[in-house]
């Protein structure tokens, strides 16, 4: 349970993993319309698949963590990156994406929450092949329908949207691909985060780059779990952590993720592709990823 919901104290949640039990937390199917999943991206499949087996795992010292306690999933989403695809809008679309709130009573728990935790297990195809980068789950916020969209170098009302997915780099380096309100302070605190973060020209942050490497997931399933807290309006108290196999590797403080009432938290940006936009970013070939065990809690 560490690994997929890494905080001991919540008020409820929900899962859809079957090994996953608690008295807060409701267990639901790995189907769109239990988990509010919603603005699919028409050109691209999630199919509910079986996944292949993991492969055999290398022996491992007493000091490494096996990371994956849980049985692996016996369903997933299943992203299919074609030869040649790079980000949704390309001539040659691959991975998938959507926008999730998860179940009913969960969804209407969100409107008011202020802190939460969201997560999935992953796996990607034995052979993966990393090129330059690409995207992967993550969170969003905002007001209302303004929330959407937060992503591709969008600079119009970032006052009013958040949207937090991890990223992979060449030779599986990962990070934390940041859209935040575009203030002074979010700059200075999303910059510190060591590693390496880095501000790209007319998109989001590369926040807390080689802080944790994605290598661990070829052929392994793999935890990844978000946890937010939003800013008191006119205060910047907000938070973000990330945790990969139950253990925290970028955090960062003293941020604004809203700057009114009516910013809230949304759910999961549900979004996988290679990319980048230009050519050098696709895939070299096929490859294939899995997806499972979506999450989430609400802690206040």
């Amino acid at each position: 349970m560490d690994q997929l919901i890494p905080v001991k104290d919540f008020i409820s949640g929900f899962t859809t993993s079957q090994y996953l039990c608690h008295e807060k937390i409701e267990q639901v199917a790995l189907e769109d319309k239990q988990l509010g999943v919603h603005k699919v991206w028409s050109k691209l499949k999630h199919k509910l698949v079986q996944p292949p087996p993991e492969l055999p795992k290398a022996e491992q010292s007493p000091c490494d963590d096996d990371g994956s306690p849980l049985p692996a999933p016996k369903h997933a989403w299943e992203a299919l990156y074609p030869e040649g695809s790079i980000n949704p809008s390309g001539e040659i679309p691959g991975g998938f994406g959507f926008y999730l709130s998860g179940p009913p009573a969960f969804a209407k728990c969100l409107e008011s929450a202020s802190e939460a935790v969201f997560s999935y297990r992953m796996m990607i195809q034995e052979g993966w092949e990393w090129v330059k980068g690409g995207k992967l789950p993550g969170v969003f916020g905002g007001n209302g329908d303004l929330s959407y969209g937060c992503t591709g170098g969008r600079q119009e009302q970032r006052c009013q949207c958040f949207n937090l997915r991890p990223m992979w780099r060449p030779n599986s380096v990962g990070e934390l691909y940041a859209y935040l309100p575009l203030t002074t302070e979010n700059r200075d605190q999303l910059l510190a985060v060591p590693p390496r973060s880095i501000e790209n020209s007319d998109y989001g942050f590369s926040v807390g780059r080689d802080a944790f490497r994605f290598d661990r997931a070829v052929g392994h399933w793999i935890a990844v779990a978000f946890r937010i807290r939003l800013n008191d309006v006119g205060c910047t108290n907000g938070e973000l952590q990330l945790w990969i196999d139950g253990q925290s590797v970028i955090k960062a403080d003293g941020l604004t993720l809203r700057c009114s009432e009516d910013g809230k938290m949304k759910g999961m940006h549900f979004q996988t592709f290679f990319g980048g936009h230009e050519k050098d970013w696709a895939s070299p070939k096929d490859q294939k990823a899995w997806f499972a065990d979506v999450s989430g809690v609400i802690i206040q």
